[in-house]
């Protein structure tokens, strides 16, 4: 017997888009299921004939998994209106799109992939996953500078988790968040008097920008797939 799964979670595993993606677009009425608009929480199999905004989406995508150095001046989006979108720079021959971002004046490591399954479980904040940049800023770091950053700074109505941070030149240092606010580093260092001239994403989670070009990308090896399954196992959806 053909086994049914959740309409959203099957168009995320055809890489259409993610989970979340994929209600907004049932709640629009975008999605047809046989011809017909679907109710919320229909089940569905790959028998059935589901069409996206006019595409056919019925036949499944293997998984993809990509890591890539975004240059400055790419922006991290899948909207094709925006001439320096992510997606035609890449040019990628299936339909992907990123997990997380990276503001456009930003460089650095991003994951693309057409598994939605895995999107949310890299990006809540409540699990906790590390991203890793490397921060040059427009005059001498000090030591308070260094305090307050690890400690946490008031940004966006809020205070930003507790994270580590580590000098490595007169106005360069290392930072290691595991949240995700917008232009967040940007926004902690003026808060704190300094302005970013570069900021560069060097690892997400496992994985390492080392070994990738500027402006290309690689495949995840199986083991580094592997080491996220794992990693995100125990993730909430």
């Amino acid at each position: 017997m053909e086994e049914l799964i959740r309409l959203n979670k099957f168009i995320s595993q055809t890489g259409y888009c993610s989970r979340r993606q994929a209600d907004a677009l049932i709640d629009a009425g975008k999605v047809k299921v046989n011809g017909k608009k679907p109710e919320l929480g229909l089940k569905v199999s790959y028998k059935d004939e589901i069409i996206v905004e006019g595409t056919l989406i019925t036949k499944k995508s293997e998984p993809v998994y990509l890591a890539f150095h975004k240059p400055v001046g790419i922006t991290s989006t899948t909207d094709l209106k925006d001439p320096d979108n992510m997606i035609d720079f890449i040019g990628y021959p299936e339909r992907i799109f990123h997990i997380g971002r990276l503001d456009k004046m930003s460089e650095g490591l991003i994951f693309l992939t057409n598994d939605g399954d895995i999107v949310n479980k890299i990006l809540r904040a409540e699990n906790g996953h590390e991203k890793e940049y490397i921060v040059t800023v427009d005059h001498a770091i000090t030591e308070e500078f260094l305090v307050k950053m690890s400690k946490g700074v008031k940004i966006l109505e809020t205070v930003t988790l507790p994270c580590v941070v580590e000098q490595m030149g007169k106005r360069t240092f290392k930072i290691i968040l595991t949240q995700g606010l917008n232009r967040q580093i940007r926004r902690m260092c003026e808060a704190l008097g300094y302005k970013v001239i570069k900021l560069k994403r060097v690892r997400i989670m496992n994985i390492k920008l080392d070994g990738i070009a500027y402006g290309e990308w690689r495949y995840f090896s199986k083991k580094e797939l592997n080491d996220i399954n794992e990693l995100v196992k125990t993730s909430q959806k």
